[in-house]
């Protein structure tokens, strides 16, 4: 039986329908703050709707951290930024157990101090710049939204994300995040500069007496609705099938794997990137006003699903091949099964 593309019950498509108007809203109070980044704060709103976390490369000076505050304040979210920096320990971010004395007993009683991590949008600014072992300190949080601490373990306030920054310039006294923990990352998203136009808007807003203040649009308890209505988006079996094939063939160990891969590709994604392409492209369908997913929204997203969990070899490196020019080979030669919602 073909697949139609309004398979959405009523009531889900006017949930879908007011999930666009969230995020219509979310994305024009970011505007009046952050001038020009469109495609990055989309990316961030797919990444929150697919219940995802993102790490941010850029520069200095490209409104990175604003631009998370302004994402917290536009959905009335609790916000806290860590700067990681060498002497950052576990016990900063996770809050630790202290001694208090009961001034009604007088006794005197452990009792556990939040961390930072308590919160619904964290940045981790420069994470690159903190040892592994208080890296390592995200990873449960990230994955499980809670913090175990002395034996006790804590959950999180949900909806909550890790969105996490990495500067490419001055990599001199930095560690470099592990494959396994930048796996945990739904999206490696690439902040660029801004165009000339754009650069002069920025000039004339920071610079004069012009002030603009972000309104809350949404709610903590309306987005965990919304991150429910994008799992109901329906997903066409050729889309799928592009998917599998998609990520299977980055991996230079599969048996049907082209031969210039094995040359280019040290190691590819594993199960984790077809889940979260499949969860970015169905949030990026219902953006778009679409009750389906279609090719283009995966074929979009794989760039920032993938290029993380993509090692290129030294063969690819020294002949200056990037992991988006490898992902974009992959695509293009991966054969369409079917003609189907295109």
């Amino acid at each position: 039986m073909p697949e139609t593309p309004d398979s959405l019950p009523l009531d889900d498509r006017e949930r879908a329908a007011r999930l666009v108007q969230v995020c219509d809203n979310i994305r024009h109070q970011v505007s009046q703050i952050v001038v020009g980044q469109e495609e990055v704060v989309e990316q961030l709103v797919i990444a929150i709707l697919a219940r995802g976390h993102c790490l941010l490369e850029g520069v200095p000076g490209l409104a990175k951290t604003l631009m998370v505050r302004s994402l917290a304040e536009s959905m009335n979210l609790s916000f806290h930024r860590i700067q990681f920096t060498p002497d950052l320990m576990p016990a900063d971010i996770t809050g630790t157990d202290i001694i208090q004395e009961n001034r009604d007993t007088g006794h005197r009683d452990l009792v556990f101090e939040k961390g930072p991590i308590f919160t619904q949008m964290l940045l981790a600014d420069e994470i690159n710049r903190t040892p592994p072992k208080t890296q390592a300190a995200l990873l449960e949080a990230m994955q499980e939204h809670e913090v175990t601490v002395g034996g006790t373990t804590y959950r999180l306030q949900e909806p909550f994300f890790v969105l996490a920054t990495q500067n490419p310039i001055e990599q001199e006294g930095t560690y470099p995040l592990p494959e396994a923990q930048r796996d945990r990352f739904l999206f490696n998203v690439i902040v660029d500069y801004p165009n000339r136009d754009q650069e002069g808007e920025i000039i004339d807003r920071t610079t004069s007496t012009a002030s603009a203040k972000i309104e809350s649009v949404v709610s903590g308890e309306e987005i965990v609705a919304c991150q429910q209505t994008v799992r109901l988006v329906p997903l066409p079996s050729h889309v799928k099938d592009f998917v599998l094939d998609l990520v299977r063939s980055a991996r230079p160990k599969d048996p049907a794997t082209a031969s210039w891969v094995r040359d280019m590709i040290d190691w590819g994604p594993g199960p984790r990137a077809c889940q979260q392409l499949v969860l970015a492209a169905k949030a990026r369908a219902l953006l778009k006003g679409r009750h389906h997913v279609t090719l283009d929204d995966v074929q979009t997203l794989a760039f920032p699903v993938l290029r993380h969990r993509i090692v290129p070899t030294f063969n690819a490196e020294a002949e200056g091949v990037s992991v988006d020019e490898l992902i974009q080979r992959l695509i293009k030669e991966i054969p369409v099964r079917s003609k189907q919602l295109l």
